[in-house]
């Protein structure tokens, strides 16, 4: 159970705690989302050792971490964070964005991943969306975590897909391919899932940036 509290105003306060190294870059984090109404830094550390203790004390509702950190990088801390603190929510900030590093972000089921020369105000969005049950990543990101990948989707969920992108309805695409409304709809859930999109638009765009949508 988290500790969330009210603000001055009757404001619902999400609990923040920040892991990162660089003392000035972290300050400068906090003294950000201390600005906002409904956010409050509860706690702070620089490295990733420091990380479960003070999260344990401090319960916070999401946590931000740092890739890079010293001790306990900020992936493990969060693999670590899911098993002891399993309703907290966890949104990564990285200046990295090999594949790898991404795809274990995925794997992790990080709830938000944001890029550092983000602007500001992305991060407090993100910290909003994540609290309201959303996956935010920065789109580089995303692309970055499929570069080089074969398509996940079968030929069938490619075909479906295909049509979304061009604008058809389920009910056409169900018409077209000679399927039931209902099998459309099961094809796009399972595209959504494969490709860790928001919803269909989302699983287009991906599919599309990952050349996916071609016709081999």
């Amino acid at each position: 159970m988290h500790g969330r509290g009210w603000g001055d105003a009757g404001v619902c306060v999400i609990r923040v705690i920040l892991a990162e190294d660089v003392q000035m870059v972290r300050e400068a984090l906090a003294s950000l989302l201390e600005l906002e109404d409904d956010i409050q830094v509860v706690g702070e550390v620089g490295n990733g050792e420091d990380l479960l203790p003070v999260a344990e004390r401090t319960r916070p509702d999401i946590a931000i971490l740092d890739v890079n950190m010293p001790g306990l990088d900020g992936l493990t801390g969060a693999e670590r964070l899911r098993e002891r603190l399993p309703g907290c929510r966890i949104l990564m900030l990285t200046v990295l964005d090999t594949p790898n590093v991404v795809r274990r972000a995925q794997d992790i089921r990080v709830d938000g991943y944001l890029v550092k020369n983000a602007p500001a105000e992305h991060l407090i969005q993100a910290v909003r969306r994540v609290m309201a049950g959303e996956r935010v990543i920065t789109p580089e990101l995303a692309l970055a975590a499929w570069e080089g990948l074969p398509s996940p989707l079968t030929a069938r969920e490619a075909d479906v897909l295909r049509l979304a992108a061009a604008g058809a309805e389920s009910a056409e695409i169900a018409e077209f391919l000679h399927l039931s409304p209902g099998t459309v709809r099961n094809y796009m859930t399972t595209i959504v899932a494969k490709l860790d999109a928001r919803n269909r638009t989302d699983a287009v765009r991906i599919a599309r940036d990952a050349g996916w949508l071609l016709h081999n």
